[in-house]
């Protein structure tokens, strides 16, 4: 791996930017409650409602620091990026609000769903195979050919300190916090959590959940050094990519611990919260929650934060219907 450059890892301040810039263009979401989880789970649980952000998800945060942060020569020829969904419908709807144009590569698997939102935000979607190797391979050939700006999902400074804000509004929302917990898969809402908390309330224990079936980013915990899938198979879409050094940063500097969960747990977690919070929320959401449940000690008593990531679902194919 290579070393990182001191120079591209943001800081507390590079966040307080990031919240003033993207105010105009996010939701300040709510945070909601469920005495029946409270009870199943023996903790207090908070949800950050970050399916109700524009565009249906938190990356609408990082992606509209990056987009508005840029200069007009570094705009002049778009953004470009690739996503198996929520980053790149949001970077589609940030450039739209900005008025430039947006290309992102896609796996042929990602949920029409998705496809549809990027499109409906005037953005352009190249496929590629479900593979990380594929998905860089194609999509350096967009970049060769547009000119445009790379907006990484997630190993990219402007983009974690975007995803910061997220967890700032929460400690301002929420007295006492003893944990938050988020999905993890490039880890760049959890980079987001750690640069925040780890300057505003470092006494607060950050956790990250992952599905049993694309669990590198907790191998790579344990073993100390990146683990990356290439091509892993969870009903989490949002969570099949590998951490990178920028995240990896954070996670390894900042993380309590990253905690699984099996994917008829994850999809118990979302019917839950579909029932009891009476909300949508994609399967990758449900993942913090289903760790929860699995692991009552570690959050018994405890008033946690956790962050529902995104609600961008395929509604004709909701991962409950076949089973």
């Amino acid at each position: 791996m290579k070393d990182l450059d001191p120079m591209n890892i943001p800081t507390l301040a590079d966040m307080l930017i990031a919240h003033e810039r993207i105010k105009p263009h996010v939701h300040r979401t709510p945070v909601l409650t469920s005495r029946f989880i409270n009870g199943l789970s023996g903790a207090e649980l908070f949800f950050k409602c970050e399916n109700l952000q524009k565009a249906g998800a938190f990356k609408a945060r990082g992606a509209s620091n990056a987009v508005f942060g840029l200069t007009e020569a570094d705009a002049m020829h778009g953004v470009a990026t690739h996503s198996s969904g929520n980053h790149g419908t949001c970077l589609s709807y940030a450039a739209g609000r900005r008025g430039i144009p947006c290309t992102v590569v896609m796996p042929h698997t990602a949920p029409q769903a998705k496809k549809d939102a990027v499109r409906g935000y005037g953005g352009r979607v190249v496929e590629c195979e479900p593979s990380t190797t594929s998905r860089e391979a194609v999509f350096a050939e967009v970049v060769a050919q547009t000119g445009a700006e790379f907006v990484h999902p997630y190993n990219d400074p402007r983009v974690i300190a975007g995803q910061g804000t997220c967890s700032k509004e929460l400690v301002e929302q929420v007295d006492d916090l003893d944990a938050v917990i988020a999905p993890i898969g490039g880890g760049g809402m959890v980079s987001g959590i750690c640069l925040t908390l780890s300057n505003l309330a470092p006494h607060i224990a950050i956790y990250a959940a992952e599905p049993e079936q694309a669990d590198d980013a907790m191998r790579s915990f344990k073993a100390g050094y990146i683990i990356a899938d290439d091509a892993p198979n969870t009903v989490a879409d949002g969570l099949k990519v590998p951490l990178k050094e920028l995240t990896w940063h954070f996670v390894r500097n900042h993380v309590t611990d990253i905690l699984t969960a099996s994917e008829s747990d994850i999809v118990e977690a979302m019917k839950l919260v579909w029932q009891r919070l009476k909300i949508v929320m994609e399967p990758s959401s449900a993942v913090p929650l289903a760790t929860i449940l699995k692991n009552p000690d570690i959050f018994a008593g405890k008033r946690v934060g956790v962050i529902v990531t995104g609600g961008n679902v395929d509604l004709d194919k909701l991962p409950w219907m076949n089973s």
